[in-house]
């Protein structure tokens, strides 16, 4: 769960409190790396405006944009007050499995996350383990900035076995 208000992530913990293991939050796009790196989800809820008075939804679809480079298996629902049918068109066009507006109903936003999480088990379980491999290796060159080092420590390899699997993916 990603949004800037507080208020929010305790709305959205205690409807789902009886339906998902956790609720892990941050308040901006900009904790997105750090936490595609430290765990794998099996749904994202994103608020798209951040900024006080922005409208047009920008920071969001950033962020869903390094959402699905990080993992395009993860089912991303979007949320904002200040919707538009056009930037609920463009969240869907770039990935989005669903856009809520706030306030929502429960029971509606206790749905999508169950739907969402049913999504991502689908398209994992349709995901080959050389597709994966080959998705962490890019995520993390990624993330690192194309440093091999940093990358290998990071998913764990070294240097040489890092180099091994690229070149067998083409990266």
């Amino acid at each position: 769960m990603i949004d800037d208000k507080p208020e929010v992530h305790q709305a959205v913990a205690l409807a789902l409190e009886p339906w998902v293991l956790r609720v892990e939050s941050a308040a901006s796009p900009d904790a997105v790396p750090p936490l595609m790196a430290a765990g794998r989800y099996d749904c994202a809820l994103l608020d798209m405006n951040f900024a006080a008075g922005e409208r047009s939804g920008r920071e969001g679809m950033t962020a869903l944009d390094m959402i699905k480079a990080a993992d395009p298996t993860l089912a991303v629902i979007l949320m904002t007050a200040f919707g538009a049918v056009s930037l609920a068109v463009e969240s869907l066009k770039r990935g989005a499995s669903d856009f809520l507006l706030k306030p929502w109903r429960n029971e509606v936003l206790v749905a999508a996350v169950q739907e969402a999480a049913r999504r991502t088990g689908t398209a994992r379980a349709g995901t080959s383990l050389d597709a994966l491999e080959r998705s962490a290796i890019a995520g993390a060159l990624d993330r690192h900035d194309g440093n091999i080092t940093q990358a290998a420590v990071a998913l764990g390899l070294s240097r040489p076995a890092l180099y091994r699997r690229m070149a067998k993916h083409g990266l």
